[in-house]
C-alpha cells in the first residue's frame, strides 16, 4: 500500500492485471522522463516486492530493460503494475521462520520479443 500512496494513486481505480500482454513496450514509449529517478526507484522498490509478489514478475522485469532511458510510456506501465497491487493488497507469499526451506527453479524463453535488438529474454526465478 505504500507504494500506491507515494505514487500518489490512491484513489485511483484498480486493474485486474499488471500489465496489457498485447501492448509491447519499445525503448521511445513517449516523451523521455525529464527526472528518471523517480521510475529508477519506483522499479527498484517493486524488484524488491518480486520476492513475495511473483504474480508481477514479468511486468517488472519488462519495465526494468528500462531503466538507462525512461519515457512517459514506461511511467504509466509501471503505474499500472501498481493499480494492480491495489487490487492484489492480500495476495503474496508468506515466508516461515521454521519452515524448511527447498529449492524451487523457474525458467521461461521470450524468443526474440524485444522489438527494438530481436533478442532473446530468458527469465529464470530461484526460490531458496
Amino acid at each position: 500500500m505504500d507504494l500506491v500512496s507515494d505514487a500518489g494513486i490512491l484513489g485511483c481505480k484498480p486493474s485486474a492485471i499488471p500489465m496489457d500482454s498485447s501492448k509491447s513496450l519499445q525503448q521511445d514509449e513517449g516523451e523521455p522522463l525529464s527526472d528518471p529517478t523517480a521510475y529508477r526507484r519506483l522499479i527498484g522498490r517493486l524488484v524488491y516486492l518480486c520476492i513475495t509478489r511473483p504474480d508481477i514478475t514479468f511486468a517488472v522485469n519488462k519495465l526494468s530493460q528500462f531503466l538507462s532511458k525512461p519515457c512517459s510510456g514506461h511511467m504509466i506501465a509501471a503505474e499500472r503494475v501498481l493499480k494492480y497491487l491495489k487490487r492484489t493488497l492480500g495476495h503474496g507469499l508468506f515466508y516461515s521462520a521454521k519452515a524448511d526451506l527447498s529449492l524451487s527453479i523457474f525458467s521461461d524463453a521470450d524468443w526474440a520479443a524485444c522489438p527494438d535488438t530481436r533478442r532473446s529474454i530468458s527469465y529464470s526465478w530461484v526460490v531458496l
